[in-house]
């Protein structure tokens, strides 16, 4: 398997999107992912953001990164799908991002619902809006040969039910899942028994530990992390996560472990890489570079 992780951990950082690369250099990671807007703002342009923008030239990205030896796992473009704006800002930010992915090598683009049930819209009435939107943007996918995948984030996507009716919205292989161990256990379901159902689909994995204090508060009450401050290892999902890496290797995956958590200039993420590669030594799953 591949280790890689998602530059929001550098949000409170304010890294620039170079600087994210420059971590992943000094400790070996050579995947990474990050979120794309469809525009840019003063933020992005001062480098006080760990992202990219769709403006900026997709070869003389790809270029910077192999000099990093780094390259993108996944771009996240996981505005929701599930509410009334969906199919008009989030299918257009979707299959913006596609030709940008292409051009740079990127497999991946992920995908989500909202944090909480569609105002206006009964669970029906949001599910077939869904659907038009994954019909579109997967027969787009398909042609760029980039998967689209379904991160368990939200109202629907955390439901074992409902999400396994979205990943069959479409009949394609290029429809799959972002498993995330941290939304899953946050949203009162077993990141386990989410993996064990799912193994088949999942194309691209978010490892995210839980802290005991705010599993305390939240669990069964919320259905997305933002962001974790708990270093991989630490918190109270530790060991779902262990046994869902068993699954995954039993299963044959060999696709990125995207570790998400507050990087803090890279402290928790630092313990989080040390503990995600002695683990996968322990469980004999090589790390492939």
């Amino acid at each position: 398997m591949k280790i890689g992780f998602h530059t929001d951990a550098f949000n409170s950082a304010v890294f620039s999107f170079e600087k994210a690369l420059q971590w992943a250099k000094d400790h070996d990671v050579h995947y990474i992912e990050c979120g794309v807007i469809d525009g840019s703002a003063w933020i992005h342009g001062l480098g006080y953001f760990p992202h990219i923008s769709l403006l900026e030239d997709p070869m003389k990205m790809k270029h910077k990164m192999s000099e990093y030896g780094v390259r993108f796992s996944q771009l996240d473009s996981a505005y929701p799908l599930s509410g009334k704006d969906g199919m008009y800002i989030g299918v257009q930010y979707v299959c913006k991002t596609l030709p940008w992915a292409k051009v740079i090598g990127c497999e991946n683009i992920a995908t989500t619902d909202g944090l909480y049930k569609p105002e206006g819209l009964s669970d029906t009435e949001a599910m077939e809006l869904m659907k038009r939107s994954y019909s579109y943007i997967v027969e787009l996918a398909e042609l760029y040969e980039i998967n689209i995948n379904i991160e368990i984030h939200g109202y629907f996507t955390t439901k074992p039910e409902m999400l396994e009716k979205m990943l069959d919205f479409v009949k394609s292989d290029r429809l799959g899942l972002n498993l995330d161990t941290g939304n899953t256990f946050i949203a009162g379901q077993d990141p386990v028994e989410f993996c064990r159902k799912f193994v088949k689909k999942i194309k691209h994995v978010h490892i995210k530990d839980v802290s005991e204090s705010l599993a305390m508060s939240l669990r069964g009450k919320d259905t997305g992390i933002g962001i974790s401050h708990c270093a991989v290892g630490e918190g109270v999902n530790a060991d779902n996560i262990r046994k869902v890496l068993e699954i995954l290797r039993d299963n044959d995956y060999n696709g990125v472990l995207s570790i998400e958590c507050e990087g803090k200039g890279g402290i928790l993420l630092e313990k989080s890489l040390d503990w995600l590669r002695k683990t996968l030594k322990e469980l004999d799953i090589k790390e492939e570079k």
